[in-house]
């Protein structure tokens, strides 16, 4: 079905299943509770889940599949933002437009940069791409600020043309939308304690990761994607069977600068503005570590380290001393100001040493990433039980000896 195998089928159905119910299952404690500091069931996280899981599903597909790491690819996220924006303002608020050229115009972009750096590999390759990321960077910023907005950034305004959008009403701002649906149109399910929000935005950012995974996991199991694996394994040995590896290579290369403008698209369709800082060396860092920290080389493996990252980078922060004091308030004094001075460099802004600790543990621990943590996990539980039958099938019992 789908072209798919039984496998492969059965985790695109499982990444439906939990992009649908996400909104449920990310808020897991009641509005009043204590713990409901760490839902994750809000519009605004949800949709960043699944934009940087396409961002970092794109990446996998160089990284994963060909080993050659990019330290550059924020540049096609920022490229492919600047072009959704600009459609905004010049056809159309319609987001269909917009993420059509943010893909065509960051596919452009990285064909050139693919170009030109995949004339090196290893390291040279990793630092030519960090240089194409920061000149990007460098000309969005100041250059060419009529065209990004410099410092400040683009948005939409009431005065742009948009030839194919109807004047504005007085008082009305400009928004994103697809077909008239607003991408913040949202409708408040209250059960009980519990408080869920079902936001158009997301759902239509999440039905576009699920079409960009299928076709990852048709790139994975396809013979180009058999062509890439093997660049990976001895690209010196594929040379001497006479097959030119750099056409896979760049490919790979421009298909993931694709995915980045893809989800350059959908951030500018989900909130409507856009900066030079998408395009900074950190955000290419971010993506290099979503992609180790899930699992380098797998399907769904970027995806969890996306979420797991962003989850921190948005509960983790949020955390502050009185939530901590409110947390230990069943314990004496003395040993509430212990507990919080312990904790305290680990959340709010200490959340970078959080995650660092966690990526070392994954590393050392979990090459494979937080995938091969859920597959020993699954391992531990479904270890089939030895066969108890009193009667071994392979032992033949001796005859018993002649009586004369």
């Amino acid at each position: 079905m789908l072209g798919l195998g039984k496998k492969d089928l059965a985790l695109l159905v499982l990444v439906a299943v939990l992009i649908i119910f996400a909104p449920f299952i990310l808020n897991p404690f009641p509005v009043n509770s204590a713990l409901a500091q760490f839902n994750a069931g809000y519009p605004d996280l949800m949709q960043r889940f699944v934009i940087f899981g396409i961002f970092a599903i794109g990446f996998n597909i160089l990284f994963g599949l060909t080993g050659y790491l990019s330290f550059g690819h924020a540049a096609f996220l920022g490229v492919g933002s600047y072009a959704a924006m600009w459609s905004m303002k010049l056809m159309t608020m319609n987001v269909i437009p917009a993420i059509i050229l943010a893909v065509l115009v960051a596919g452009l972009f990285s064909l050139l940069v693919g170009w030109v750096s995949l004339r090196r590999s290893g390291i040279y390759f990793s630092i030519l791409t960090l240089a194409f990321a920061q000149m990007s960077y460098a000309l969005a910023y100041s250059v060419l600020t009529p065209i990004t907005g410099g410092e400040t950034g683009l948005q939409p305004k009431i005065d742009d043309p948009r030839i194919f959008d109807p004047a504005l009403a007085d008082g009305a701002t400009p928004s994103a939308n697809l077909f008239g649906l607003t991408m913040k149109s949202s409708h408040e399910i209250s059960v009980g304690g519990w408080l869920f929000t079902i936001n158009a935005g997301y759902y239509i950012a999440g039905v576009v990761m699920l079409l960009a995974f299928y076709m990852a996991i048709r790139i994975f199991r396809s013979p180009f994607g058999m062509m890439l694996r093997a660049i990976k394994t001895n690209q010196t040995r594929m040379n001497y069977t006479g097959l030119n590896p750099r056409p896979y290579t760049l490919a790979a290369f421009v298909i993931s600068g694709m995915y980045a403008g893809l989800a350059g698209g959908l951030m500018v369709a989900m909130d409507t503005q856009v900066g030079p800082e998408r395009m900074f060396w950190t955000a290419s860092g971010e993506v290099v570590l979503m992609t180790i920290l899930g699992g380098a080389g797998t399907l769904i493996g970027p995806v969890l380290g996306a979420g797991m990252i962003k989850y921190m980078e948005n509960i983790i922060s949020k955390i502050n001393d009185g939530i901590l004091y409110q947390w230990f308030s069943v314990f004496p004094e003395g040993l509430q100001d212990f507990l919080v001075a312990m904790i305290h460099p680990f959340i709010g802004k200490g959340w970078h040493l959080t995650l660092g600790i966690v990526f070392m543990l994954v590393v050392i621990f979990l090459p494979g990433g937080l995938l091969e943590g859920g597959q020993r996990i699954r391992g531990v539980f479904s270890r089939k039980k030895k066969p108890t039958s009193g009667k071994d099938p392979e032992h033949h019992p001796k005859p018993s000896p002649h009586v004369a």
